[in-house]
Order: C-alpha cells, then structure tokens, then sequence
C-alpha cells in the first residue's frame, strides 16, 4: 500500500505517531480482527492521554482508562458520541485481549467507524485550525499481498513505542507543539519510517559488527544459513552448525564479534566475512518471494 493511500494520512502534519498506528490498524483489520481491536483501544488510550496533558488535568499513574474517561466525562470534556465511541472501542479492545473466539471482520469494522468519530473530535478540538478531517470511508480487503499476524505486530509495538515516546515528550516540554518538534526529528533520523514497506519487508531485528550493523527483514527472519549461500564462510558455517550457533537467521547473536570463539582454528577475520555475506544475501533478495502454488492432485 502507497504511503498516501491509506485513510489517516491527513494526520501526518500533527502527528506521524498516530498516523502510522492508524495506517497499520487499517493493514490489520482484514488480517487479524483481533489484532486489530486490541491495538484500536491502545490507539485511543494515547488519545486520552494526550488530552489529559492537554487539559493540564492531575491523575493519579495508575488510574485506569475507564477511570480517565470518566474524569473527562466530569469535566465536560467528553461529547455523549465521543464517549461512547471511546467505551465501544475500551470494550472491544478488552474482549479481544481475553476471549480465545474467533473476531469478525464485522467487529473490526465496528471499531474502526468509532476510532473515526474519537479521531475526528480529538482534531477538531485539539488539532491544528487549518486541520479538515475528510468525510469517513470504509476500508477495502487489500487485492495485493497483506501482512501476516506476526508482521503487523512487530509494526504495531514499534510503533505504539513511539507513540508512548510522543506522550513522554509532552509531559516533559509541557506542550503539543514542542512534541510535535521531537516527532519531526525522529522522522529526520529515521527513527519514525517514513515508507509504507512492502509486507515482508519490516524490520525485526539488526544484526552489528563493530560499527556496522545490517536490518533483518521480517521475511529473513528464519532463513536457514545454508553454506552454499555464503562465499568464503562455508566451512565456517559448517562448523557453527555442528555447535548448534549458526542454522538460521533469528539464531544468531545481535553482535557477530567473536562468533568465531564458538569453534577452533577461526579467528575474527571469519567473524567480518561471515557479515558480509549476510549483507551480500539481504541485498539479494530486496523482495520476498512470491508465494509457491501448486497443483492439487
């Protein structure tokens, strides 16, 4: 999916944050239902909590998110609408995390229209002036390859992190706009992506040599080490096999320096090859392959 397809990409300006939780809920809800809705209500919770520091209101760190709506509802903060939006989605959210049954897309949906109606008041209240909020749309199946359930979670935490990341940084500098600042330099690092990655493409993990390091997508994360694959390391990789250390991706060490201790007669020489030969075979295959279909018989 295009970066610029996805519904709430309107709130890139006011927050990246919010954006990309709300692009990678939109991924999810004809992947996971269920992902979907627990990660809904986290989504709104940061809402919440934005408007509290907001509205400078003081509350005790373990009030609960039921606790801090009602404390809104107290103060005249809520509308009726948005308040019932923000319990649906409280209550699908916690049914989701519980329930071992199996979610409907039908519920997802549910809780997709409510996000709309909490997201369209948060910015009309609280957002930027100039800010319109487009009319809602539902969501489509996407007719492309979608993420697996294990992708879009480990996109979800990253980004529900970084979204945790934003609210700190309202507490500390007192305002939305400073926030706002931190949340424009973290998409200058890098820290916040700015692509919409092909599926397969997220990153899980990095994997360093002193002070290089390589990304893992999600598609390499259980690649058998193969020694054929890597020039110059087969035999190093024969032996890290037998020690049971080197057999696929996700076993190895987030640190490659003195891997070699793990067999005789290697030395850190085969430590930076072996590394190298990984960036050679994540450069290979930008792309995951396409899925195998056979005939049945």
């Amino acid at each position: 999916m295009n970066e610029q397809t996805y519904f709430y990409a309107f709130l890139e300006p006011f927050s990246k944050e919010l954006a990309y939780v709300a692009r990678e809920l939109e991924n999810s809800i004809f992947t996971s239902p269920r992902t979907m809705l627990t990660h809904a209500r986290n989504f709104t919770e940061a809402i919440v909590e934005k408007v509290i520091l907001t509205e400078k209101i003081s509350l005790n760190k373990h009030t609960t998110f039921m606790q801090q709506l009602g404390i809104l509802d107290e103060h005249g903060i809520l509308q009726s609408e948005v308040r019932d939006a923000l319990h649906a989605v409280r209550l699908n959210g916690n049914r989701a995390a519980h329930d071992v049954r199996h979610f409907r897309f039908s519920e997802a949906l549910f809780s997709w229209e409510a996000l709309y109606i909490i997201v369209k008041w948060y910015i009309e209240v609280y957002g930027p002036i100039n800010m319109n909020v487009p009319d809602y749309k539902d969501p489509h199946p996407k007719q492309h390859e979608s993420y697996d359930m294990a992708e879009l979670q480990v996109r979800l935490d990253k980004l529900e992190r970084l979204l945790s990341a934003s609210i700190e940084d309202m507490q500390s500098e007192g305002s939305a706009e400073t926030a706002a600042a931190v949340d424009l330099e973290r998409v200058r690092t890098g820290e916040i992506e700015q692509e919409n990655h092909t599926p397969g493409l997220t990153t899980i993990r990095k994997i360093s040599y002193q002070d290089a390091y390589i990304e893992i997508p999600y598609f390499l994360r259980d690649a058998f080490l193969l020694p054929q694959r890597f020039a110059k390391s087969e035999r190093f990789l024969v032996r890290l096999g037998a020690e049971e250390q080197a057999r696929i991706i996700s076993e190895l060490p987030a640190d490659l320096e003195g891997l070699h201790t793990y067999v005789k007669r290697y030395n850190p020489s085969n430590d930076q090859t072996f590394f190298c030969r990984i960036e050679d075979l994540r450069r290979r295959r930008k792309k995951p392959p396409p899925p195998a279909y056979g005939k049945a018989r």
